[in-house]
Order: C-alpha cells, then structure tokens, then sequence
C-alpha cells in the first residue's frame, strides 16, 4: 500500500527511462510541447517493465512534505515556519499574493499530460490485457489526484484527456475553464471508473487500490459537501460522502494501527492503516530528509534541524486532557500554569515542548536560562517562534545527522482514520449523530487512550467535536489547511496572530503567558482567497481562461 519497490530495476534501464522521459517532459509552459513522443514508442511502451517505469514516475510526482522547507502546513494555523524569509510568512500569511507570485499548483498539468500519453500509449499497445486495464485504472486515479490538487485551490479547471501538441493542433491546444461542478464531477466518475478494475490489496507495495480511489472519491465528495460548495447545506451531498466512505470502511482490509508514534515511520510502511502513500526510497540522496529541515533545531547544544514547523499554541490548546475533556472546560483539570500535565497521548507524540526531550536533550524554551532554543521575541533567527517545535513523525535516528535524505518513511496521503473522522463528519451532517458516527469517531480516541464521547450530543456538539479530533488526529499531515478552506472558517483562523507561549521567571515563579508569535501575523480576504489566483504566465498564454475574482 505504500511504496512502490524500485529497487528491483536496473540501473540501466533506469538510466534508460530518466532520457526517455526526459524528452517527454514539458517545458515551462506545459500545453507548449513537441512532437518527440513517438520517439520511445518502441521502448517505453514494448514491454511492461518499461511502461512500468514511466507509470512510476507519475507516481514520483505526487508531491509529498518530506523534502520541503517551507511546508503547506504553514499555510494553516497549525504551525508556522521558523524561518522569516519564506513564502508561507512572506506571501501568503500577508495574503499580498498576486497572479504573479501565489503559491501555485498549475504545474501539475505536466504530469496529467504524462497520464495522458501513458492511457493513450498504453490503450493503442500490445501489452498484455489484464496488465493493461490495471495499469490504465492506477493511471486514472493519479491523474483525478493531480486534478484534485488543482479543484480544491482554483475551482473548475481545464480538464485535458488528450496529449496535446501545438505543432500539430495550434491554438487549439487552449482550453477554457471547466466549471466548479464539471471538473469535480470528473474527478469522481474517474475515481469510480478507476475502484471497478482495481484490486482491494495491491500485488505490488505502492500501487493504487480500490480503497485509495474510494478514499480519494470520499475526500472530494466531503469537500464537495462542506460549506464553501455547499452553502445551501444540500443533505443529499453529506450523504453522497458518507456512502463513499463507509464504502472504504466496508472493504474491511484497512483498520488502526495500534502505535501512532512510530505508525509514520518507516519500519512501519505499509502498514494497516495506509490507504496511499507517496514513496521515499531511503539510503539514498532521494529519500525523506523531514527530520533534518523541520525538526527541533537545537540539542545537546549542537544544531541538527532547521524547524521549519513550530507548532502554534493554537494546536496545542486544541489537544484534551487525558481524561478526554478539552482545556476550557472546568471539569478537565487543566491549569495555565502547568499546561503540559495530563494532557493526552498524542500531545506528548506530536509536540516538542518546553521541559519534554529530544535526542536526550532537555529541551527548554523559557527565557533566562541559556538555552539555545530560547523562544525567538526577536522573530529574526531559525530558533521557535512559538515555544514549540514538531515531533510527530521524526525518526529520532535521522535527526542527528540533520538533512541527509535518507529517510524511506512514506508520506500517508490517505490514511484510515481520515476516513474514520471523515465518515463520521459526513454522517453527522447528513442524518445527525447517530450510532455508527460515534464508533467511528471513538475507535480514533480509544487508540489514543481517550475515553469514548459522552452520548447524547447535539448535532452541533457533535461537529465541535469532530472537528477537534480530526485537528488533533491528522495535525501536520497537510489536511488543516483544506478543512479551514471547506468549513469556510479561513476568514477567522487566519486573521490576526498566531500565538506563542512565553515562559519567563516573575517574582522567583516560572510563569506562562500565552502571547502574539514573533513574525506570526496572518491575513485573510473571504472576498478571494478561499481560491487561488491562475498563475499570470498561464493567463498570459491563454486568452481564454478566465481569473477568479478579486485577482
């Protein structure tokens, strides 16, 4: 279910294939392209081994957090990036991005261009039949993925299933926007196309499944449903994506992994709770470097990381006691002044706090006492700007040689208990809280050691609490930022500051007090930024796609 074994090719063959798709790729403009295909047709596409390869390297082309120094999670309010000079707190936290310089996913059409020569080389091949319908449904899966990347950010896009070529087609090769419903509409008659010829357990480690297509169709019917497409509250569209996701559970191949601490590390790699995952070959220059780029920076007084994630107080507050209540609520037993006792497993799993360990290294980001992970007032160094750093998924062994890429942990692009919370959100939305939203929401707690929801929740109460726990659950696993998106609460997570816990000594007392992160102010325009603009250099190209608005 997660990684694809490449190891078993050649070097020459991989040699072979990194020219051939060379010369396959696109330049910067991706409609823009050459008639050199037909070049590797009595290569690439002559025998299974060779498509395989190709097919591969769309598969290497689902972008994963791993390697990223300016990870999307800062777009969110979970965390924030340590650094000053990046994009997330430069651009997009100020909200001051244009079409010229946003954040952008356009890129990806290079890729659905390679889906589409693989479906139209492979179709027209002689390669054997049942590798063929197999090979064809994991395309389509990848390829509604790539055009789910660009759905949830732009709206509708152009849907392209042909190779286009300009020598060829001219102008032609411009299309215009499909629309919001168009497009997601495609994606999801591709997922349920795609789930009828895929097996329910791969035969290979890394290639798609019925439940990785069911799972992404669940996902975009969720989206579909939630309020920023949904205004309306169309029942019918919460049920839809109940339906798809009990459908996932149904298949009764995927459950909880017991551990999640170690769930996301790469021991643990195909493991019973991964849907789809995005591959890191590990002991190489190619696998995962995560824990040297957005770990802890400092330990035993020597720096190892860079923390590009500081985990905001936001996210902190939003972790329960270990009796299951939240921290605002009287009865959990919560105190300001010891904020780190009784808090919940997953806290201690997913939090580097100060006072908590690292490598061996009390880590302490109080002021006065010399620590070199002081919380920064200044905003200017690579120390936390939050008084907290990321632990959640860092292999501790490959902390201490900092960015050596060497790490073959998959990044869970769709997990169980995503499914689980989503599942249960949709239920809840489309019929109320009944029994089966409850057994899904509480087998996420109970692996955690929570206790089970007190029955007899409102439908409101019932979402409040949906939403903590997926927050918590799939904290730093790039979902935050579509959830604030979807729920239409972007307006309000992201206006004003993320906050930050100051630790300083008072009258001989240690003192908490929870102020505005240094550099953590945030921007948010509901008018235009629940979408993001088309890139200038696409609309420059092609006259016939239209901005969306306020751009």
């Amino acid at each position: 279910m997660n990684k694809i074994i490449y190891k078993s090719f050649s070097n020459k063959v991989i040699m072979l294939f990194l020219i051939l798709t060379s010369m396959l790729s696109c330049k910067k403009n991706f409609l823009d392209v050459t008639p050199k295909d037909q070049i590797s047709d009595n290569t690439v596409w002559a025998t299974t081994d060779n498509a395989d390869l190709f097919l591969n390297s769309i598969y290497g082309s689902i972008p994963g957090p791993f390697n990223t120094f300016d990870p999307e999670e800062n777009y969110s309010d979970d965390c924030m990036d340590g650094i000053n000079p990046v994009r997330s707190r430069q651009i997009y936290a100020n909200s001051v991005y244009t079409p010229s310089n946003a954040p952008t996913y356009w890129g990806v059409y290079s890729y659905i261009r390679k889906c589409n020569l693989f479906i139209e080389k492979v179709t027209a091949s002689k390669l054997p039949g049942t590798w063929k319908q197999l090979r064809l449904a994991e395309t389509r899966f990848l390829r509604a993925y790539l055009y789910m990347l660009l759905w949830t950010r732009y709206g509708g896009v152009p849907i392209i299933t042909d190779v286009l070529n300009s020598s060829v087609q001219g102008d032609a090769i411009f299309r215009s926007r499909n629309t919001l419903d168009e497009t997601f509409k495609f994606i999801t008659d591709e997922c349920a196309g795609a789930a009828n010829d895929l097996p329910i357990k791969a035969t290979v480690a890394g290639r798609v499944t019925k439940g990785a297509a069911l799972a992404l169709k669940g996902w975009c019917e969720l989206f579909n449903a939630s309020p920023l497409h949904n205004p309306d509250n169309n029942k019918t569209k919460w049920a839809l994506a109940a339906a798809t996701n009990k459908q996932v559970m149904d298949l009764n191949v995927y459950s909880l992994f017991p551990d999640y601490e170690t769930m996301f590390y790469e021991e643990n790699n195909n493991n019973v709770e991964s849907i789809f995952a995005k591959a890191y070959l590990g002991g190489t220059s190619i696998g995962g470097s995560r824990e040297g780029i957005q770990g802890p920076t400092f330990a035993n007084g020597v720096q190892h990381a860079y923390g590009m994630i500081n985990p905001s107080q936001e996210i902190v507050d939003s972790y329960s006691m270990a009796n299951g209540l939240p921290i605002a609520d009287p009865a959990s037993g919560y105190d300001p002044q010891n904020p780190y006792v009784n808090r919940e497993k997953r806290f201690y799993q997913s939090i580097v706090y100060d006072g908590s360990f690292w490598l061996g290294s009390e880590m302490l980001t109080r002021q006065g006492v010399g620590s070199k992970n002081q919380l920064d007032l200044s905003g200017g160094s690579g120390v936390t700007k939050t008084g907290y750093y990321l632990r959640k998924g860092l292999n501790p062994k490959y902390a201490v040689n900092g960015i050596n890429m060497l790490n073959s942990a998959s990044y869970m692009v769709f997990r169980y208990a995503e499914v689980l919370l989503s599942y249960a959100e949709a239920q809840n939305e489309a019929v109320g809280p009944d029994e089966s939203v409850y057994q899904a929401i509480n087998k996420v707690r109970i692996r955690s050691e929570l206790p089970s929801l007190t029955a007899g929740l409102s439908q409101d109460q019932m979402r409040a609490e949906i939403r903590r726990e997926r927050r918590v659950e799939l904290a730093f696993e790039e979902k935050r930022w579509y959830d604030l998106i979807r729920w239409k609460i972007a307006e309000k997570s992201l206006n004003g500051s993320l906050h930050a816990m100051k630790i300083e000594q008072v009258n001989g007392q240690w003192v908490y007090s929870i102020i505005p992160a240094p550099g953590g102010g945030r921007t948010f325009y509901a008018n235009k930024n629940y979408y993001w603009p088309i890139p200038q250099s696409a609309m420059d190209k092609n006259s016939k796609l239209i901005q969306n608005p306020n751009y």
